[in-house]
């Protein structure tokens, strides 16, 4: 790691940023270093135009991608390196703003009866069932669990923020039913990459990529056809709160 990147990862952790946008960050400069073959503290600002420019025209990135790309950048000459670039403070590339897919009770069920692997399903179902993300969803303790108040506590949300949220009992009875079968004293849903047949053994949770590749696997033989996501759970359990939300969460696993 160059001494750089050290003091930038060490700026974006005292800047409370998650791990993932801070992740984000470091390769949207990394990038910028390899196209130009030489350290960001050395690139001009006319560079940097350059740079943009290329991505917008020739690589065609998203408006989002730039966006990302764009915040990571101005981040390392903002608060690492502290140097002024106005060419930053004029780009703006300002995302689509697209109407979330929202999945009806019948097609969540559908998805998730698709769902083979065990951890992954009762993963997901945790995931409609609370309205989590699918971070919040992979990283969920035992300790989590207040069963006496019906409650899920979430650690380190977006914007690094702890909520509650309610925990339905037929979640909760699926929670105890899975954890029981591995009996990991930390999480609720753990790795199978470090132990594949001791599950109790695991110290990492399972991973976000294996819950996304399960959600779409389910997809596609569910033959429900939306551009679903597993955050299409989120707001589905939005839209279906005050309705029957667990009518799609089967007490089997």
């Amino acid at each position: 790691m160059t001494v750089l990147r050290e003091k930038m990862q060490e700026d974006l952790q005292l800047h409370g940023l998650s791990n993932q946008t801070q992740k984000l960050y470091l390769h949207a400069v990394q990038q910028l270093a390899e196209h130009y073959h030489k350290s960001p503290d050395l690139i001009v600002e006319e560079e940097l135009r350059q740079y943009f420019l290329y991505l917008k025209k020739d690589k065609q990135y998203a408006p989002s991608t730039l966006g990302v790309t764009l915040s990571g950048i101005r981040f390392l000459y903002e608060h690492t390196l502290q140097r002024k670039m106005p060419i930053l403070e004029l780009m703006r590339f300002p995302s689509l703003q697209r109407i979330p897919v929202v999945l009806t009770i019948e097609e969540v069920h559908c998805i998730l009866e698709c769902v083979h692997l065990p951890g992954v399903r009762i993963c997901l179902r945790t995931i409609y069932g609370c309205g989590l993300r699918i971070q919040e969803g992979v990283h969920l303790q035992v300790q989590d669990i207040d069963a006496s108040q019906g409650v899920l506590h979430i650690r380190n949300g977006k914007g690094g923020k702890d909520r509650n949220v309610p925990l339905p009992t037929k979640i909760l009875n699926l929670l105890r039913r899975y954890w029981s079968m591995h009996r990991n004293p930390k999480w609720l849903f753990p790795s199978r990459m470090e132990v594949v047949n001791h599950l109790d053994q695991a110290s990492d949770p399972m991973a976000v990529r294996v819950v996304q590749r399960g959600f779409q696997a389910a997809l596609k033989e569910s033959g429900v056809q939306k551009a679903a996501t597993v955050h299409s759970l989120r707001h589905s359990y939005g839209r279906s709160l005050g309705r029957l939300v667990n009518a799609s969460v089967d007490a089997t696993c």
